[in-house]
């Protein structure tokens, strides 16, 4: 199988502190993807890992029988997380697991720069986890002032945590909230409760890696119920939805920066491009230009930038949501209206406070930015779309360099409050965002990379790997040694967003790991990886009961092309009317391997 580039060694692309100097090679190298389900190596006996935290111990299983799945490693401590068990207290942000140190290392949160020590406020009795466990001395300094951080922000909202009451997941509309493939105006794809048919996928659509000197990046694929739309080199190209049959192009200025995950019901989208094609003697001729791209017609409704002084501002990212396109990055944001670009605002000279960037969807949410670079203070702030003014305010815990956006409605911010998560995030944090201070319903921690959902180190809408309901946050687990000789095995897990308690898990089955993608029609749409021999799937999970049923099931011969597209490496996945789409980010300069074909996008489904 061919490898992709490898990743750089420069700082990441997007939010606060993205290098602004095309000396820095932009655009970013995606990481490298692993073998797995590579046809050309026979499985080897993988390295013994410990499977997902929460498994309570079990008796070895009989002979005979369904199989189970492993115990965990024994621990000080019970293991929790599975149906049936009892959570013990939450960890604070960051905190090791199973009786785990900290390693030494000084984590975000720790006092720096004439920081006040921690004795402002005594922990209230009443939040879990208050008293921090046995460890280093620099692990106990580290944990009380992270506690101090939770404390303050418990302070703001209120003096204490209160958890909401559960939501009724039938009487709240639940489109365009969870990652990768939600819509502004709503749910594109029909649903797939009480489906029961299996649809048999063919790979029927190919399109070629187009050729290059240099790495491109090629971020964007939408599908409506007409169109496939994929972006290429300084383009944009239209498909019907199998993927044959070509039916425009769109020409830009430059090369993709970023392109926005939601889609309009009327197949509206918004895309970030730059305002030059590259030269030899400039590869990066800047972040600039904001269009908005009707996917149906296959035209540019209107093209925007903003200017601070003479210069365009040059931005990271760009989303969409409550009918207003807002772009943020190192200089801050800017905001136009949905319908006919008219500027809402823009950074401004002298401002204290910036936003990084924005999450869209039924709501727009901003990550604000203030004080110093070496001592910021972050907000989560629920705007009013047409204004920019903030409806709810939620601060951060100080020490936290960057905060993502994984859901805007519920809202679900992830933090990194630890530095070895190796996933970009330590802890979701559940937020009320309907009263003006934004109140904790509940944290999630992802305990030391057990949980693995991926979120950018500095995007703030750049959260996969997870579903969101209005009560439910739904993680893949790391994956582990399954009963099956050489095979491995992960689950999803539900956490309750009130409280941050175990609702349960689904098993991807022996052989088989799995990760949720989004929600269609109220159920978790989960993507079974392919194996050396066996075809991916697409699996709905019913929310309330966690059974599966088999959406898509594709064929085993295109196993190792499928294996090329991975969703946590630098892959869009989109289902849609039944069919899966993949594309890549980059288009890359390297030769393929002697026999193998590389494309940009596949398509699988029925023709």
């Amino acid at each position: 199988m061919s490898q992709p580039p490898q990743p750089p060694n420069q700082p990441p692309q997007g939010g606060f502190g993205a290098p602004q100097d095309p000396s820095y090679g932009y655009p970013q190298q995606p990481p490298g993807q692993p073998s797995y389900g590579s046809p050309q190596t026979p499985p080897q006996a993988p390295p013994q890992t410990p499977p997902p935290p929460g498994q309570p111990p079990q008796a070895p299983p009989p002979p005979q029988g369904p199989p189970q799945t492993p115990p965990p490693p024994q621990t000080s401590q019970p293991s929790y997380g599975y149906p049936g068990q009892q959570p013990p207290q939450q960890p604070q942000f960051g905190q090791p697991q199973y009786g785990q140190q900290g390693y030494g290392q000084q984590g975000y949160g720790q006092p720096q720069y004439g920081q006040q020590q921690y004795g402002m406020y005594p922990p209230p009795a009443q939040y879990p986890g208050a008293t921090p466990p046995p460890g280093s001395g620099q692990s106990r300094q580290r944990m009380l002032v992270i506690i101090s951080a939770v404390v303050a922000v418990l302070l703001i909202v209120g003096g204490g945590i209160w958890f909401a009451t559960s939501g009724d997941d039938d009487k709240k509309d639940e489109a365009g909230n969870s990652s990768g493939g939600s819509s502004e105006g709503g749910d594109n794809g029909g649903g797939t409760a009480g489906r029961t048919e299996t649809v048999d996928g063919q790979l029927i659509a190919k399109i070629p890696r187009p050729k290059v000197t240099e790495q491109v990046t090629a971020e964007g694929l939408w599908v409506t119920d007409t169109v496939f739309a994929k972006a290429g080199v300084d383009k944009i190209v239209g498909y019907d939805v199998t993927g044959k049959q070509q039916k425009w192009t769109l020409p830009l200025d430059g090369s993709i920066c970023w392109s926005s995950r939601h889609v309009t019901e009327d197949g509206k989208t918004a895309v970030l491009f730059q305002g030059a094609k590259a030269t030899a003697e400039k590869q990066h001729q800047g972040c600039t230009e904001v269009a908005v791209i009707d996917i149906n017609a296959g035209k540019k409704l209107w093209q925007k930038n903003a200017t601070d002084g003479d210069e365009k501002v040059r931005f990271d990212e760009v989303t969409l949501g409550g009918g207003t396109v807002a772009a943020g990055g190192t200089s801050g944001g800017a905001a136009w209206k949905l319908a006919g670009g008219k500027e809402l605002w823009k950074p401004q000279a002298n401002d204290e406070c910036q936003d990084d960037g924005y999450a869209g969807g039924t709501k727009l949410v901003a990550v604000r930015r203030c004080g110093a670079y070496d001592k910021p203070s972050l907000e989560v702030q629920t705007l009013n779309p047409a204004t920019g003014a903030p409806k709810s305010v939620f601060k951060v815990p100080s020490g936290v360099e960057y905060a993502h956006v994984a859901s805007t409605d519920p809202l679900v911010v992830a933090i990194d409050a630890s530095d070895d998560t190796g996933s970009g995030v330590s802890d979701f944090l559940a937020v009320d965002d309907s009263g003006k201070s934004g109140r904790l319903r509940g944290r999630i921690a992802t305990q030391q990379g057990q949980y693995t959902p991926e979120c950018g180190s500095t995007e703030v809408e750049g959260c996969k790997l997870l579903a969101v309901t209005q009560d439910t946050l739904y993680l893949p687990t790391k994956e582990h040694q399954s009963k099956a000789e050489y095979a491995r095995t992960n689950e999803i897990m539900a956490f309750g967003l009130d409280g941050g308690k175990s609702k349960g898990k689904a098993d991807a089955g022996e052989k088989r790991t799995m990760v949720p993608l989004r929600l269609e029609g109220g159920d978790i749409i989960a993507y079974k990886y392919p194996t050396y021999d066996k075809g991916g799937e697409i699996v709905s999970i019913d929310p309330k009961t966690l059974k599966q049923s088999v959406l898509l099931r594709n064929d085993d011969s295109s196993a190792r092309t499928e294996s090329n597209f991975r969703p946590e490496f630098n892959t869009d996945v989109v289902f849609e009317n039944s069919r899966l789409y993949m594309g890549q980010h980059y288009v890359t300069d390297r030769e393929p391997i002697a026999g193998e074909e590389e494309y940009l996008a596949v398509v699988f489904g029925a023709e």
